[in-house]
């Protein structure tokens, strides 16, 4: 699973998820990427779940780039639990993702081949996404 090394901090706020996403919304590596389209939190297994499919499904052949990176630690307290008594210990780290963020990028396999291994991988994320093509991101997200 990914996660950070070392944090600043062990545990975080919650945070808000507004807007738009102002980087990471144009294709810089590959030909074909999956673009969210809606705010969420996306945990570290959910990405090793999508990177897995991708790689199945194109044999390994290709280049595939994660451009997101679980760095916010969420935690949560045990079950039938009183108040009080702190904040709970940490449970596992997300990906804190906005509309218009590119999450894979691909390349180096034909087209065809490319949509259905993202498609495939979108079925493992908890938002709403769309594959897009280097020539659809020309000036960013629409």
């Amino acid at each position: 699973m990914l996660m950070p090394k070392r944090v600043k901090r062990r545990k975080q706020f919650r945070g808000t998820m507004t807007g738009k996403a102002l980087r990471g919304n144009t294709l810089a590596y590959g030909e074909f990427g999956l673009v969210a389209a809606e705010p969420c939190w996306i945990k570290s297994n959910q990405i090793e779940a999508a990177r897995i499919a991708l790689t199945r499904y194109t044999k390994r052949t290709g280049k595939v780039w994660i451009k997101i990176f679980p760095d916010k630690p969420v935690t949560a307290k045990p079950a039938e639990t009183r108040m009080g008594s702190g904040k709970g210990t940490l449970e596992y780290w997300v990906a804190v993702v906005k509309p218009g963020r590119v999450l894979f990028e691909i390349k180096g396999v034909p087209e065809e081949q490319a949509r259905e291994a993202l498609r495939l991988a979108m079925h493992k994320l908890p938002c709403k996404c769309k594959i897009v093509s280097k020539a659809d991101l020309e000036g960013g997200v629409q």
